[in-house]
């Protein structure tokens, strides 16, 4: 069965040796995504050691295979989060070929109560998705160390108040640009330029084209050209980690035309936390429509 468990495809790489630490001293716990990893780190603090399947910012995220490494790892761990809304199914197989009663697990999908049909999944970038998360993890953390509840419960309030800067920069470019249009490869920041008041122009089903591996329709391909010749769109938000000739002709035109562009990632860059990260994200895209900069990659 773990051997089948194996072949799963997933998104990006391995975790570090850093997920065998004493368990009996500190929380060994993964993350499906380094996101998640990281607000887990930032809730558990010293007594946790936090791993992360998927890692890399610069592979595709869909054709990682998982390796024995990380069988192993999700094998050790006490606390895991992974997505959901079927984005890291492969978790869930290898979850249930190292069963553990006593392991926590936080479905992100399930925790914000969202159905299996949800056509968009990168969570992450919902403003309402990492102080949920955060305060799961104090919970199942406090539950797994009660002696050390009061720490995690103090981190998780200090983690809420750091986000303040991400809101603040959202709600003032949705103030200041209301209903700006933009189009995108597909839906990976879409939850954030919504919470910004954006347009986004490109169809959903372009963009559910695109993520999934489809050839978009020929109508959808045109009027998604259109956007760039025409000058509709004042940016273009686009998916650094999963590229093909056409979101590279796309980005061609952006460039050709004068169109800025936002890089967006599925996993986090290095050097970033998850505030620091979402925060950038919407810098640039304030730095795309006021002064028409691109920022390509953080």
């Amino acid at each position: 069965m773990l051997a089948t468990v194996l072949l799963a495809t997933a998104c990006s790489a391995g975790p570090s040796p850093a997920a065998t630490a004493d368990s009996a001293n500190v929380i060994v716990a993964v993350g499906a995504e380094n996101q998640y990893a990281n607000v887990i780190s930032q809730i558990g603090g010293k007594y946790v050691q936090a791993t992360a399947v998927e890692s890399n910012p610069n592979t595709d995220p869909h054709t990682f295979e998982a390796s024995p490494s990380v069988a192993s790892a999700i094998g050790r761990a006490q606390l895991i989060v992974q997505n959901g809304v079927g984005y890291d199914a492969f978790m869930n197989k290898i979850e249930g070929a190292t069963p553990n009663p006593a392991r926590k697990v936080i479905i992100v999908q399930s925790l914000l109560g969202l159905p299996d049909s949800t056509p968009n999944p990168h969570l992450w970038y919902k403003p309402s998705t990492m102080p949920a998360v955060a305060k799961a993890l104090a919970g199942d953390l406090s539950a797994l160390q009660p002696a050390h509840a009061a720490y995690f419960r103090a981190r998780q309030r200090a983690f809420d108040r750091s986000l303040r800067p991400w809101y603040r920069a959202i709600a003032q470019f949705r103030t200041a640009f209301p209903g700006t249009p933009v189009a995108t490869t597909e839906p990976v920041g879409d939850y954030m330029l919504q919470a910004a008041g954006t347009r986004n122009l490109t169809p959903f089903s372009f963009q559910s084209d695109i993520m999934n591996g489809v050839d978009p329709a020929p109508q959808d391909v045109a009027l998604q050209d259109s956007f760039f010749s025409g000058h509709k769109v004042k940016a273009f938000v686009y998916n650094q980690q999963v590229t093909d000739s056409l979101t590279q002709s796309f980005l061609g035109a952006a460039r050709r035309y004068g169109i800025p562009v936002v890089g967006v990632y599925e996993t986090m860059p290095a050097h970033y936390d998850y505030q620091s990260w979402m925060l950038a994200e919407v810098q640039a895209l304030r730095r795309a429509v006021t002064s028409r900069i691109s920022t390509e990659k953080l």
